[in-house]
């Protein structure tokens, strides 16, 4: 048997402060078999300024001190730990201000602390949101990945997304081409964001391609006058919730069924079914 969970918090600019908010929710598990535990998006550092995550790259990448604590937690706890995403350091990267760029990284980690996969973010939310004056420019200090991911557990194989990814249907699928059996999803939508399109866009993307979806999402005021959605979900293949979070800091936790995993693929093949993937070619 395989667990899920999702963990839920208000991230503060204050690692240490993280560190025990997310450790306290972990406290609360009953860790007896294979479990997944995801973070959200910016788990260690969130409501500073890009400058001030900058800073925090440029330390860990001197110490490892994130990182590290991160490893520590799956470790200590037994889990498979995907620690949301923090920023990491682009070695080199200068762009024309004479500043460097992070990625914003998701580290997985295994039950011993092993570092077992890591993924940036493809997507960066350079956006206006419409019911308010705020403009997000993500790409400022930020470097785009480049590469799909797929971290492997001993029953099933994840694949990493981070937030603005969730807009974009193709990675997902892709994804699932490349043996996901289960999709996670850290995030921190804003409170406008996430109130019009959260949910539905979660239980279109676990439908679409027959996978678990697993949202860690923010939740709160920040210290920077940010507001995010939260609603942390695990999402079936079918598309049914089977968990959710209220507002606040909370921990989720369901089943991962392989058997009913097996049963929706089965009894409705879309991936066999689907045109643009077997026979892409012909419709050129």
């Amino acid at each position: 048997m395989v667990s899920l969970s999702a963990i839920q918090f208000c991230s503060k600019p204050n690692v240490e402060e993280n560190l025990k908010t997310i450790e306290t929710l972990l406290e609360t598990l009953q860790v007896t078999t294979e479990h997944v535990v995801v973070l959200p998006e910016c788990c260690l550092f969130f409501g500073g300024s890009d400058k001030d995550q900058l800073a925090f790259a440029i330390k860990n990448n001197h110490s490892n001190f994130a990182t590290n604590a991160l490893s520590q937690l799956a470790s200590k706890y037994g889990v498979y730990l995907v620690a949301g995403s923090l920023p990491l350091l682009v070695e080199g990267s200068i762009p024309e201000d004479n500043s460097q760029k992070f990625t914003n990284t998701c580290l997985v980690f295994s039950p011993l602390g092993e570092l077992i996969q890591s993924y940036d973010k493809i997507h960066l939310f350079d956006a206006k949101v419409s019911e308010s004056d705020k403009v997000y420019a993500e790409s400022t200090y930020t470097q785009a990945g480049e590469h799909l991911k797929i971290a492997s557990t001993k029953s099933t194989k994840l694949g990493l997304t981070i937030c603005y990814d969730l807009r974009f249907p193709e990675l997902y699928k892709k994804l699932r081409c490349l043996g996901a059996d289960i999709i996670t999803v850290p995030s921190a939508f804003t409170a406008t964001t996430g109130k019009a399109h959260w949910q539905a866009l979660l239980q279109a993307r676990a439908i679409e391609n027959q996978v678990y979806i697993i949202a860690a999402g923010q939740q709160g005021k920040h210290a920077n006058g940010r507001e995010t959605w939260g609603h942390s979900m695990i999402i079936s293949p079918w598309g049914v919730i089977e968990a959710c979070a209220s507002e606040g800091e909370s921990i989720i936790t369901t089943t991962y069924s392989r058997k009913e995993l097996a049963r929706v693929r089965e009894a409705m093949p879309v991936m066999e079914h689907n045109k643009f993937t077997s026979k892409l070619n012909s419709y050129e």
